[in-house]
């Protein structure tokens, strides 16, 4: 149990940069200090626990008597109440590990001297009968791997086509700027992280027996990212590669995935019907360098890997996201944010007509009037085609859908 009474992680050194991430600093302001906790939640090593340190340091500067309480994984109701001294700010890092920590949360949620903060690596951490536990007082930050703009900062970095390689390579993972970023370095530490989602955020947590099954699951998705498919296909190939599964366990297994957030799972929209499809879905890794240190970077992949950037993106972006259906044919994304729509397709390059035709043509049969993209690798940043607007991928990772 450690108590942090000065904002600054003891293993830094006077040299150490530390990096503000904005984003979530700004989305967590409004609520500093009020009756809410703060959850941020996310795969491991995106920077959550980092996220918390920046908050007390944010606290320290607006009230220099304030008390700040951390701590990791251990027993909690107690401890805290013991060390309070007034207004108490409370950070509570990995939560889940904390056996019975719902109980603890709701007690210390009576305390209105306590400001409450907590970080979690399961996408149903405060979700279902636990939220109506700690009655709705909660507010939930999902904390992605670093967003393009971020790595360049990280990593000190201009943007250029090789950055932009060495993110699609390497993905966004924080630690990563204390790496040289060569492949065999790089694949070594995030085949580590992956051992570490897998095994206590999956096989333990839900006891799971089939580990193999597990594995080429995850060999599987990441082999076809951007695919549709649905849990009886899956099955289906499965058992044409000698594993055979029910459709339930494949179901269990990739729900296991999404809850750590190794993947996301992305349904349909029906755009002219406007309801979403039961079944048939596409996965999108949540970190593109764990995606490729456990499948490989391959040349044939680029335009799977753009596709999966971008959906990363729009995310980080603030949209809600789900694949466009109209008639037999498919939009990349349609994204929702205030209210409003925009609807992306994605390409590998545009200069071939065929590839043009068709993704423009896709979105020119939307009849409503919301804005329509088509993002590539190509170079040229501003374009047309008949009042769709084109947008560098390097660009859209910049600024967004503007």
């Amino acid at each position: 149990m450690s108590l942090i009474l000065t904002v600054y992680n003891t293993n830094m050194t006077s040299n150490t940069i530390i990096h503000q991430r904005n984003r979530y600093i700004n989305k967590t302001k409004p609520f500093i200090g009020k009756g809410l906790i703060k959850v941020f939640v996310g795969q491991r090593r995106v920077g959550k626990s980092y996220l918390l340190f920046q908050l007390m340091d944010l606290i320290k500067t607006q009230n220099k008597e304030a008390t700040i309480c951390y701590i990791n994984k251990e027993d909690l109701s107690d401890y805290v109440i013991s060390q309070k001294k007034g207004k108490t700010y409370v950070f509570i890092d990995e939560i889940q590990d904390i056996k019975g920590f719902e109980n603890g949360l709701r007690s210390l949620l009576l305390d209105e001297e306590l400001d409450l903060y907590c970080t979690g690596s399961n996408a149903n951490l405060l979700s279902g009968d636990i939220a109506g536990y700690l009655s709705g007082r909660f507010i939930e930050i999902v904390v992605y791997s670093l967003s393009y703009e971020e790595f360049l900062e990280f990593h000190l970095l201009q943007d250029s086509s090789d950055s932009l390689e060495k993110y699609m390579k390497f993905g966004g993972l924080p630690y990563l700027k204390h790496l040289p970023l060569e492949p065999e370095i790089v694949f070594d530490y995030l085949k580590n992280i992956y051992s570490s989602i897998v095994y206590r955020d999956i096989i333990n947590r839900f006891e799971v027996r089939n580990t193999i099954f597990l594995e080429q699951l995850v060999q599987f998705l990441a082999s076809n990212i951007g695919s549709f498919f649905s849990a009886n296909k899956i099955s289906a190939y499965l058992k044409s590669q000698n594993t055979n599964m029910s459709v339930n366990q494949v179901l269990n297994y990739t729900e296991y995935l999404t809850n750590a957030f190794l993947i996301h799972k992305v349904g349909r929209y029906d755009i002219i019907g406007k309801r979403v499809f039961e079944t048939g879905e596409k996965y999108y890794f949540e970190n593109l360098g764990i995606r490729n240190g456990i499948w490989g970077y391959r040349l044939e992949d680029r335009g799977k890997i753009i596709e999966n950037i971008v959906y990363n993106h729009l995310l980080i972006f603030g949209y809600k996201v789900s694949i466009g259906v109209i008639g037999n044919e498919e939009i990349d994304f349609v994204c929702e944010k205030d209210g409003e729509k925009a609807y992306v397709q994605v390409a590998l390059t545009i200069q071939n007509d065929n590839t043009l035709v068709r993704e423009f043509g896709n979105l020119q049969k939307i009849k409503d009037n919301y804005p329509k993209w088509v993002i590539s690798l190509d170079d040229f940043i501003s374009a047309s085609y008949e009042g769709i607007k084109h947008l560098n991928l390097r660009k859209f990772m910049l600024t967004g859908l503007n």
